[in-house]
């Protein structure tokens, strides 16, 4: 059966409910603004739609309020550029230009419901300066009635959201808690039991960091669900910080296993057999308890080889004893992060029985990225009004509106210019079903009532068809074609050349915009990939620059964004030349090494210890460029043994210290190493992934 027969022969109740919802929220800004007499009632319209698409209460919430106030900044700025310019048009429209630039700039390094608030500063203040434009006598009225009919679409989007089927932040959040740690745990499971199978591996991780990427990003709604939503934004924090943490200490302990293991005592070998074995009941474990008591018992085991193992290590110098320290060392350490990863995952389900602190995480922006969308959209937004300048139609506000509206909004998709294909043929199928239902139907109803039985059935089946992700384009798209192709009001005009040059601006404002998207597609891919390491790179050397606490809040949800990325790039090439992905997860690794580092000698050893460690640090970040060349690390070898003597010489460094950094530091040029012959191996020309030295992003 067909995407389209299951969307509306066997819908899902979740699908129906959202139908419901929001075609319930629309009849009521509908209605109301009807009874207020507002100017233009389809906006509260459209935005109670778009409110709706995620109706969870505090998501709602909180894209209203990022509505409400992206709309009262666009009217200012819209007021103030009418009031500068009022008699230079040319001048108004270039400052506009610029404004549609500068929000687009700020959607596309900013996030969620934050990005879509920024949209609206742009989409308002445009709509300011060109319905004011042959009037501006009228433009406070225009302000007042724009900010009116959305804010009333936002209120009736909130109201219906908390009072029908109402579904919390707090549900989704969970959700994507349990799948966030089932899949580490799975992951963790594979790379202890040294499989070769690298899809598997790639594809674990990535059903990791998707959900929680988009964990990290939703749970600030939770803030408006009472209380425990501040708990639940600190479980989120640490549950990314410990699942990435988790993530570079397996992908390390896998080289080892893979390149050593023959080294390894059995009694070693079966220890790591039991915690992957573990790691797997933890993923497929029901209850939280269970899972933290093998947990606990895993790490005893490992505490007391790790024990037994110490004392033969401070007595030899065999490297196969290093190698066991360091592997133990490792099980240690993974092994606690999945302890707090399952305090994390509980205090999401009751925040109230655990308290976690962690501050927010930082994201990786391409600012560059950025600066191409704000130049698309500022392109499309002149052509348009160029087009309408030229040719004093009316209608070409509605293209402008569109253009500025999706150009904006689309931008920071994956690919935008399906997306907007796939809005463009939702509005083209409108066409005849707002002539039939908003033009012929409507124009013999009488009364509020005969309305709604003429105009809403089709928003209702659109919306219907929504609640399937893969249709929610096309639904969408005709959805919102019959609000702007129908304009519902009380002083509606059904005349049919009015219907016909709506329908032509509608198409040609989508047309310019697939247009603009497909001839400016965006970075390239090769660029965009020398970019993701190049910021690597750059946030490797840049960590000394920050005082500790801030280091990791700055590199870990960064390295999250750009490890879902390389992973993207990695499934576009065959299997035998995809590096990129464990490239981003040799960055991850050196980070984490890094900070581990500071943290323990920070209280240790004087300023020649300090400045050994400082070098380390640089020399970790320009060998792992050298890496992603292909070229072997030179530095990071002479680096640390220069760090090991200066601890060597200080009184009050111990044995037992300089042999952790000892083996962390020979790890480390082990994994950049192998990382070098992969490099080299994947591709020819990987000199051209990265720059030498001074690697930067703009």
């Amino acid at each position: 059966m067909s995407l389209w027969w299951q969307a509306y022969l066997t819908p899902s109740s979740s699908a129906v409910k959202f139908a419901i919802k929001a075609t319930l929220a629309m009849l009521l800004a509908l209605y109301i603004a009807l009874w207020c007499d507002l100017e233009r009632p389809y906006w509260a319209l459209i935005s109670a739609a778009f409110l709706q698409i995620r109706p969870m209460s505090g998501m709602v919430f909180e894209k209203g309020l990022s509505q409400l106030l992206g709309t009262a900044v666009g009217c200012l700025v819209g007021i103030a550029i009418m009031a500068a310019f009022v008699q230079a048009p040319t001048l108004a429209l270039g400052s506009l230009t610029l404004w549609i630039m500068l929000c687009t700039y700020a959607a596309s390094v900013t996030r969620n419901n934050a990005s879509y608030g920024c949209v609206m500063g742009a989409v308002t203040a445009m709509l300011i300066v060109i319905i004011t434009a042959s009037a501006p006598d009228g433009l406070f009225s225009v302000a007042v009635a724009r900010l009116s009919e959305l804010s009333l679409g936002a209120i009736c989007a909130t109201l219906v959201s908390s009072l029908l089927w109402p579904t919390q932040v707090r549900d989704h959040l969970t959700g994507l808690a349990d799948e966030v740690a089932r899949n580490a745990f799975q992951h963790a499971a594979l790379r202890l039991n040294n499989t070769t199978d690298v899809s598997a591996l790639q594809q674990t991780l990535t059903d990791s960091l998707t959900p929680l990427t988009q964990l990290e990003t939703d749970s600030q709604a939770a803030r408006y669900e009472g209380p425990e939503g501040q708990g639940r934004i600190r479980a989120s924090h640490v549950l990314t910080r410990r699942t990435l943490r988790l993530m570079a200490i397996l992908y390390a302990l896998q080289q080892l296993l893979r390149y050593h293991g023959d080294r390894l005592p059995e009694h070693i070998r079966t220890l790591t057999a039991n915690i992957a074995d573990g790691m797997q009941q933890c993923a497929d474990a029901s209850s939280l308890h269970e899972a933290r008591e093998r947990l606990h018992d895993l790490r005893h085991q490992s505490l007391a080889c790790l024990d037994e193992q110490s004392c033969e290590q401070e007595d030899s110098v065999n490297p196969d004893v290093a190698l066991r320290f360091r592997l133990l060392i490792g099980l240690r350490e993974a092994l606690g992060h999945a302890l707090v990863i399952i305090d994390a995952r509980e205090a999401m389900h009751t925040p109230s029985q655990r308290h976690l602190k962690a501050p927010s995480l930082a994201w990786h922006r391409d600012h560059l990225t950025a600066v191409l969308n704000a130049l698309r959209s500022g392109l499309i937004f002149a052509l348009l009004a160029s087009f309408w300048v030229l040719t004093s139609w009316d209608n070409g506000q509605t293209a402008m509106l569109l253009g500025t509206l999706f150009s904006a909004m689309f931008a920071t998709r994956e690919n935008p210019a399906m997306v907007a294909a796939m809005f463009g043929r939702g509005m083209l199928f409108a066409i005849p079903s707002a002539f039939l239902f908003g033009h012929i139907l409507l124009s013999q109803a009488h009364g509020f009532g005969m309305l709604v039985l003429a105009f809403f059935p089709p928003l209702f089946l659109g919306l219907l068809g929504a609640g399937n992700p893969r249709l929610a384009g096309y639904c969408l798209g005709f959805t919102i074609g019959n609000i702007l192709l129908t304009m519902p009001g009380n002083a509606m005009d059904f005349d049919f050349d009015g219907f016909a040059n709506r329908a032509i601006a509608v198409m040609i404002g989508l047309s310019v915009v697939v247009m603009a998207f497909r001839m400016i597609p965006g970075l390239p891919t090769r660029l965009r990939k020398y970019r993701l390491v190049a910021a690597t790179v750059q946030d490797l050397r840049e960590q000394e620059n920050y005082p500790l606490h801030e280091v990791e809040t700055r590199f870990s949800g960064k390295m999250a964004d750009r490890l879902l990325q390389l992973a993207h790039h990695d499934h576009l090439v065959p299997e035998d030349r995809r590096y990129l992905f464990t490239l981003g997860l040799t960055g991850l690794d050196l980070g984490h090494a890094s900070m581990h580092l500071r943290r323990r000698l920070q209280d240790v050893g004087g300023n020649d210890v300090a400045e050994a460690r400082r070098q380390l640090s640089q020399a970790l970040a320009d060998d792992y460029a050298a890496s992603a060349r292909g070229q072997c690390p030179e530095r990071v070898a002479a680096c640390g043994a220069e760090l090991v003597e200066a601890l060597r010489n200080d009184a009050d460094v111990t044995a037992h210290q300089r042999l952790l950094v000892s083996g962390l530091v020979e790890r480390l040029w082990l994994s950049l190493q192998r990382q070098a012959e992969r490099s080299r191996t994947a591709r020819s020309d990987a000199a051209n992934i990265i720059q030498p030295d001074n690697a930067t992003t703009g």
